[in-house]
């Protein structure tokens, strides 16, 4: 009976924590249908949302009265500027939150996010040198290509440097990373020094990030990195469950600890990187959905990855559409509203940190 009586309460507690999952999903699709919708509309030529619902049927093959006549300048519009810039809103979003939430389950800390790691000033250094020297060796993917290069790159030192006899310790990984995020903001700072006016104003609007001017060229590299990475960090997931109880338990558990660590940062950098490498640094994505989700379905990963991404997805769709609106005539930095975001989400998680237990330790 004692055994029943304690089974009961844990029951019940997964049960409740399966439908709020559950009811967080549909929430964050309909609020992701709802935000792509709307997003399309929003432009200098007028577009109403039925005629974006009839595309959005025609797409999917079925037919409706609503779509605007094929080849139409509203058609057009849709197909080759806004639905390009939605769909890379979405994909970046969801490639930022599950690497933040990646990077949280392997370092066991909410404030982990890629950019610990050297990313986002890889990607930056990378893409101003491509910018400063006017390199044109991947024609006009060179920004993009050496910003990956950049990121992968920085997070490869990180990681190597960090990594002795067989093991990495995560305070080395962190320490390693914030001297590799040093000296590529040096290296940043030097390449703006030297580079002409034009040059500087270039770097500086790139590393606000935007989705302005997505392709669908580049929306389709972004989908084909991100996608299969996402999905093996989900297969992942009930390692980062084991993970979560200690490297000495899931090692017995039969958890390889540190082949996951290093797959997981590949992941990462992936995933962050190609979405830094097209958008721009657009921050505190990785940090604040994820930490997020957790709160409200609880730590297990398989669940929490998969809210993560249309968490990421549902934040940057409508931080874009607010950058599209929220100044008349003006198209504002994706990277400057999220980090408006972000940081008052960042006080307010050091504040609730140190309320519950007197601090991170």
């Amino acid at each position: 009976m004692t055994a029943v009586a304690e089974a009961a309460p844990e029951t019940r507690a997964g049960a409740s924590h399966r439908r709020r999952g559950a009811v967080l999903l549909i929430s964050l699709a309909v609020l992701l249908l709802v935000g792509v919708v709307v997003s399309a509309t929003i432009g200098q030529l007028a577009v109403s949302r039925g005629e974006v619902v009839g595309s959005l049927l025609r797409h999917v093959g079925i037919s409706s009265d609503w779509a605007p006549p094929e080849g139409s300048l509203i058609d057009r519009t849709l197909d080759h500027i806004r639905y390009p810039r939605v769909v890379m809103s979405v994909v970046v979003g969801a490639a930022l939150a599950v690497s933040g939430a990646v990077m949280q389950a392997i370092f066991g800390n909410p404030l982990a996010e890629p950019g610990v790691v050297g990313v986002s000033a890889g990607a930056a250094l990378g893409a101003s040198v491509a910018i400063a020297l006017g390199l044109t060796v991947a024609g006009s993917w060179s920004i993009a290509a050496l910003a990956f290069v950049g990121a992968f790159l920085a997070t490869m030192l990180v990681y190597l440097t960090a990594r002795s006899s067989g093991r990495t310790e995560v305070v080395t990984l962190l320490l390693t990373g914030i001297a590799v995020n040093a000296i590529a903001g040096a290296g940043l700072a030097l390449v703006m020094f030297v580079g002409d006016t034009a040059a500087r104003e270039q770097i500086v609007f790139w590393q606000l990030g935007s989705l302005n001017g997505s392709l669908w060229s580049e929306v389709l590299i972004v989908i084909a990195v991100a996608v299969p990475a996402t999905l093996v960090a989900i297969g992942l997931s009930r390692r980062y469950d084991l993970l979560a109880l200690g490297e000495r338990t899931a090692g017995h558990l039969g958890v390889r600890v540190e082949a996951l660590r290093l797959v997981s940062i590949v992941l990462v950098t992936l995933l962050a990187a190609v979405a830094v490498a097209f958008a721009g640094i657009i921050s505190f994505v990785g940090l604040v959905v994820p930490h997020l989700v957790r709160i409200l379905v609880g730590p297990g990963h398989r669940l929490l990855l998969v809210a993560s991404a249309l968490g990421g997805a549902v934040l940057l769709v409508w931080a874009d559409l607010l950058a599209r609106t929220v100044v008349v005539g003006a198209d504002l930095p994706i990277g400057l509203l999220t980090a408006l975001v972000g940081g008052p989400f960042f006080f307010w998680l050091i504040r609730r940190a140190r309320q519950r237990s007197g601090g991170w330790a």
